[in-house]
């Protein structure tokens, strides 16, 4: 029982913490240019903290 409990709690918490917008993500530091790439799609932010939403681009032309 406690392993079902276990398993429910698991999946609730995925389905809470996952983000489905930035699911394809995967954001790289490039520290002497001061910004973050992101090695999916290209992507570029610039800043010191990492982004926090996908900025890859729809097929017209805007931010998903």
């Amino acid at each position: 029982m406690i392993i079902v409990a276990g398993l429910v709690l698991a999946f609730v918490l995925m389905l809470i913490f996952s983000r489905p917008d930035m699911r394809l993500c995967r954001w790289r530091k490039n520290r002497d240019a001061g910004q973050w790439r992101c090695a999916y799609c290209g992507a570029i932010w610039e800043g010191l903290e990492q982004p926090n939403r996908c900025l890859r681009r729809k097929s017209d032309g805007t931010e998903k």
